[in-house]
């Protein structure tokens, strides 16, 4: 593992943009300066993925992470997270053990979706249904 002092790592889902702080320190994980803790049940079940994979690999775990979230919806700001976690961590950890791990695991955890909503067509009531036509 190479030291580093504080590295950054932004991850997206749809139009949630996450930005991880990372560095050494006790294992403290925060979301908008509010310890994840604090969130519904399976949104820190979703959080806490990525950090468990680590604790399972490393052996330990002894960053402080610190989320900074914005745009999107709940769910996507929750999924940009564990990305921007996910990523992070690799990257400060150098670990290639570690990202196969969260590769065999979920790949969303260091590859983004970049899926995104489907634009509405002229004259039409939806992105894909079209008018319905009728010869009697």
């Amino acid at each position: 593992m190479t030291k580093k002092n504080n590295l950054v790592i932004a991850g997206k889902r749809k139009t949630a943009i996450a930005k991880a702080s990372i560095k050494e320190g006790t294992g403290k994980v925060t979301i908008n300066k509010i310890p994840f803790e604090t969130l519904g049940e399976f949104k820190k079940l979703s959080i806490m993925e990525p950090i468990e994979i680590a604790k399972q690999v490393l052996g330990k775990f002894n960053f402080d992470i610190d989320v900074n979230v914005h745009g999107g919806g709940q769910q996507g700001r929750i999924e940009a997270s564990r990305l921007a976690i996910g990523k992070a961590l690799v990257n400060f950890t150098n670990s290639t053990e570690l990202r196969k791990a969260f590769l065999n695991y979920d790949r969303n955890l260091l590859i983004a979706d970049v899926r995104r909503k489907e634009a509405y067509k002229p004259n039409d009531s939806k992105a894909r249904k079209k008018r319905q036509k009728s010869y009697r």
